[in-house]
C-alpha cells in the first residue's frame, strides 16, 4: 500500500470512530429521559431529542454531535493536510449515521454536516445554517429545511472554495438524503410534520 495512502485511511477511521459517539443517547440516558431509540423516529440525533421535552439535553446534542465532526477535521488537518480533512468529514458522517456500536442504526446527520462545513471551509457552514432557518421559519418543516440546505450546500462549496470540497459535500448530501428517504416519501404524499407537531417522525 502506497505510504501516502495510509494518511487519507486514518482520516477516514478517525472520523468515524469520533462520528460513531451516540451522544443523543448517552445525554438521554445520562438525564433519565430512558432510550432515545425508543422514541419518536427512534434516531439518535438532536431532532429526535428534542422530542423528550428537555431542549437544554437536545441543545446538547446538537453541539456535540457537531463537535465529533469537527474535532476528527481539525485534527487531520493538522497531522496530514487538507485532503485528510475533507475525508474525516466523510468518516465522521459515516460513523453519526451508521455506528457499527448500535447495529448501524444512528442519527440523519445534519449537526454533523453543520460542524463538517464549519470546520471545512465556515463561509460554507454559515450559509447552510442560514438556508437551514430560512426554510424551518417559512415552511416550518426540519426536513425539508435539511435537505434543501444539503441541496444547495454543494453548489456554494463548489463557488465558494473548491472542486475537491464540492465533491465532498456532494458525498455528505447524497448521505443525507439517503438518511432522510422517508421524510422525502412523507414530503412528497403531504403527510410530513411540522415543528412543534410533536407527531412521530425525524
Amino acid at each position: 500500500m502506497p505510504a501516502d495512502i495510509l494518511p487519507l485511511i486514518y482520516a477516514v477511521v478517525l472520523g468515524y470512530l469520533f462520528g460513531s459517539i451516540p451522544f443523543g443517547l448517552i445525554l438521554t440516558r445520562a438525564a433519565g429521559l430512558g432510550d432515545i431509540r425508543q422514541i419518536g423516529s427512534g434516531n439518535i440525533g438532536a431532532t429526535n431529542v428534542l422530542r423528550t421535552g428537555n431542549r437544554p439535553i437536545a441543545a446538547a446534542t446538537l453541539v456535540l454531535d457537531a463537535l465529533k465532526a469537527v474535532v476528527p477535521i481539525l485534527i487531520a488537518r493538522h497531522f496530514w493536510g487538507e485532503d485528510a480533512a475533507r475525508l474525516a468529514a466523510l468518516g465522521a458522517f459515516l460513523g453519526h449515521c451508521f455506528p457499527v456500536w448500535l447495529g448501524f442504526k444512528g442519527g440523519k446527520g445534519v449537526a454533523v454536516m453543520i460542524g463538517s462545513l464549519l470546520a471545512l471551509h465556515w463561509p460554507v457552514g454559515l450559509i447552510f445554517c442560514a438556508v437551514w432557518l430560512l426554510i424551518a421559519l417559512t415552511r416550518k418543516m426540519s426536513s425539508l429545511a435539511a435537505l434543501t440546505a444539503a441541496a444547495t450546500a454543494p453548489i456554494f462549496a463548489y463557488v465558494l472554495a473548491s472542486e475537491r470540497l464540492a465533491i465532498v459535500v456532494l458525498g455528505l448530501a447524497l448521505l443525507l438524503f439517503f438518511q432522510h428517504r422517508e421524510n422525502i416519501a412523507r414530503l412528497l404524499k403531504g403527510t410530513e410534520p411540522k415543528i412543534g407537531d410533536g407527531k412521530k417522525a425525524g
